[in-house]
């Protein structure tokens, strides 16, 4: 039988064997299999020191500086190496921003939907996609000894995400609650595993609450002006303006989408859709960053409220004025936050 082109050779090369979803899913694995080296040496490296402090009889104490060392290690190797970084405190809309960037690239280089970036899996499948190292700076200073300043960013391209403190110390209770896992809480000075505590008491805890929400913040105001190139992205205006909010951490982390595939990522990250995705487990490829401890009870899911100024749903008025009172007294203004309209 010969081609079409009578050439007498079989046409087999022009055959695409496979979809090209599925393609695009195999380069996703094929891609994925350098960080699935690097999560088992993760692993293996922590039990390793696990054993070093059981030889030697460490302490609590000591076993939570050692283990803060190693991931700070982990940590700034990662940092030396990115070409930029989105840096925020958890539950200040970090998974919202890491989505809407994905779309970006998915539509830009034909990506499976599967993945979501995270430090160098995209690149790996791209090589015009830059390294983008998503922290929450937990850890960094315990290994290089920088907890007074943020010198280890200094030379790097770096993007602030924050959220009102009162917001995000409330989604931290709920983070605490339903989906932290007991070493974490130890390890973060967070209030112990199975530990009887209200929202509001949890919410002016010095080790997990509004507090560290603060300090954390305050830091950056100090130092965000010594970052080489530095954006600054409030939550809020997230959610008042997302494609605004997006085009400019576009610009900011040269991505060259149209303001057609910046709504398409919009609209692709709204929240109907990240709880339907989490839900149904949609990012597959992205282990079990995306997933609900409990399908059933919503404040377990990653994708929980997503409302601006909600904190205010957990509290008596005079229990608002208190948390109010807090953060305009300890938070620099730079960012922008205020107390809310008087109660009572």
């Amino acid at each position: 039988m010969q081609s079409p082109a009578g050439s007498g050779k079989m046409a087999y090369s022009s055959i695409n064997v496979f979809p090209e979803s599925m393609t695009s899913t195999f380069a996703a694995l094929r891609a994925s299999l350098p960080q699935a080296t690097k999560t088992i040496w993760k692993k293996t490296s922590r039990r390793l020191l696990k054993l070093r402090l059981d030889l030697t009889g460490a302490d609590a104490e000591q076993r939570i500086q050692a283990e803060r060392r190693l991931r700070g290690r982990e940590q700034y190797r990662k940092l030396k190496q990115a070409d930029a970084v989105v840096v925020s405190f958890g539950k200040s809309g970090r998974t919202w921003l890491r989505v809407m960037v994905s779309r970006l690239y998915q539509q830009l280089y034909g990506l499976p939907e599967s993945a979501l970036i995270g430090f160098d899996n995209f690149h790996n499948m791209q090589r015009a996609i830059p390294r983008i190292f998503f922290t929450h700076d937990n850890y960094i200073g315990d290994f290089t000894g920088h907890t007074d300043s943020k010198v280890d960013f200094y030379g790097k391209k770096v993007v602030l995400l924050v959220r009102d403190p009162r917001d995000v110390a409330v989604s931290q209770f709920f983070q605490w609650q339903h989906r932290m896992r007991p070493e974490k809480k130890a390890l973060n000075e967070y209030p112990p595993h199975g530990a009887e505590m209200s929202v509001y008491d949890f919410v002016l805890h010095k080790g997990a609450g509004l507090p560290k929400v603060m300090d954390f913040m305050n830091l950056w105001a100090r130092e965000m002006d010594k970052i080489r190139e530095f954006c600054l992205v409030r939550y809020e205006d997230m959610r008042a303006d997302p494609h605004q909010a997006l085009s400019r951490v576009a610009q900011f982390l040269e991505i060259p989408a149209s303001p057609e595939q910046i709504q398409e990522a919009v609209d692709y990250a709204s929240y109907e859709n990240m709880k339907k995705m989490e839900s149904s487990h949609s990012f597959r490829l992205s282990g079990g960053r995306m997933v609900p401890r409990d399908r059933n009870n919503p404040d377990s899911y990653k994708v929980r409220r997503a409302k601006v100024g909600g904190y205010r749903d957990y509290f008596e008025d005079d229990q608002i004025r208190e948390i109010d009172a807090l953060m305009e007294g300890t938070l620099d203004p730079v960012y922008g936050y205020r107390a809310s309209e008087p109660v009572g």
